[in-house]
C-alpha cells in the first residue's frame, strides 16, 4: 500500500481570514514570537498496491481538478510508500 498526500495551501496574494483569526488567538493566549498563520488543507489518499507514475499522475489530475482551486490555491504532492 501507499499513501499520497497532497498538502493546499491559499496563494500568498489571496487574504486567509481563518489563518488571521487563529494568529490572532495566539497573541490573546498569549503564544509570543509567531508572525504569521496560513491555514490550509490535507488530503491523505491510500492507495491499492505501489503508487505508480500512472496512478500518481491520477492523483495530480484530481487535485487539480478537485482538491485544489487553482486560482486561489497552490497544492504540493508527495507519495509515502509502505504505509
Amino acid at each position: 500500500m501507499a499513501r499520497v498526500v497532497v498538502d493546499v495551501m491559499l496563494k500568498p496574494e489571496i487574504l486567509d481570514p481563518q489563518g488571521k483569526a487563529v494568529h490572532g488567538a495566539f497573541g490573546r493566549l498569549g503564544f509570543d514570537g509567531v508572525a504569521d498563520v496560513r491555514q490550509g488543507k490535507r488530503f491523505e489518499i491510500t492507495l491499492d498496491g505501489e503508487a505508480t507514475e500512472e496512478r500518481v499522475a491520477e492523483i495530480r489530475k484530481a487535485a487539480d481538478t478537485l482538491l485544489a482551486n487553482p486560482v486561489i490555491e497552490d497544492y504540493t504532492l508527495h507519495v509515502e510508500n509502505g504505509q
